[in-house]
C-alpha cells in the first residue's frame, strides 16, 4: 500500500510540474526540510537548503517570465522537456522499495507522462490564447496555471490518491476530446 500511495504522490506532484516546473520542486523541498515528506534514497538533495534556494529563485523567475506575453510562448518550448524531467525525478524521489528498473520505468511513464500531458495541454491553450487574443489573455492563463500548480502540489501532499485520480480523470477527458475532434475528420475523408 505504501508503494501505491507514494506513486500517487509522485504522479500528483508530477502533474503539477506540467503547470509550473519549479513550484512542485520548491514545495517538495520545503516539505522535506520541514519533515513532512520523506524522500527515497539518493534524492535527499531535494530537501537541502541549497536546493531550496535554487528552487525558490527558479520559481520566482519562472512565474515572472510567464507574465511577459512573447516570453511565455518561448518558455513553453523549454518548459516542456523540463517538465517531463522534473516529473520523472519527483516521482522517482517518492517511490521506495522497488527495483531500480521498475522505479525508473514507473517514474518516466507515470511521472514524466503526467507532467508531459499537463504541459502539452497548457502549451496548446496558451497558443490558442495568443492567437485569439493577441496575448492579452495570457496573464490570466498564467495566473490560473500557477494556481493549478500550487493546488495540485498541495493536494498531492495531503491526499495523494485523490490527486492521482484527478490526473487520471483529466487524461481521460483530454483523450476523449482529442479523439472526438479527429472522428469528424476521418468520417469526411
Amino acid at each position: 500500500m505504501d508503494n501505491i500511495l507514494s506513486l500517487c504522490l509522485g504522479v500528483g506532484l508530477s502533474a503539477a510540474c506540467g503547470f509550473r516546473v519549479f513550484v512542485p520542486l520548491l514545495i517538495v523541498s520545503l516539505a522535506s526540510l520541514s519533515g513532512h515528506l520523506h524522500l527515497a534514497q539518493g534524492f535527499q538533495w531535494l530537501g537541502t537548503y541549497p536546493a531550496l534556494i535554487a528552487f525558490a529563485a527558479a520559481t520566482v523567475l519562472e512565474i515572472a517570465a510567464y507574465y511577459i506575453p512573447w516570453l511565455d510562448n518561448l518558455l513553453d518550448s523549454i518548459a516542456t522537456p523540463a517538465a517531463v524531467v522534473a516529473g520523472t525525478v519527483i516521482t522517482a524521489a517518492q517511490v521506495v522499495d522497488l527495483s531500480p528498473f521498475l522505479k525508473w520505468s514507473l517514474a518516466l511513464i507515470a511521472g514524466g507522462g503526467a507532467a508531459g500531458l499537463i504541459q502539452g495541454a497548457t502549451v496548446l491553450l496558451r497558443g490558442a490564447s495568443s492567437v485569439s487574443t493577441g496575448g492579452i489573455a495570457n496573464p490570466i492563463l498564467a495566473t490560473t496555471e500557477l494556481a493549478g500548480s500550487l493546488f495540485t502540489s498541495l493536494i498531492s501532499l495531503l491526499l495523494p490518491a485523490l490527486a492521482a485520480l484527478a490526473v487520471l480523470a483529466l487524461a481521460l477527458v483530454l483523450a476523449t476530446r482529442f479523439l472526438a475532434r479527429r472522428a469528424p475528420r476521418r468520417a469526411a475523408a
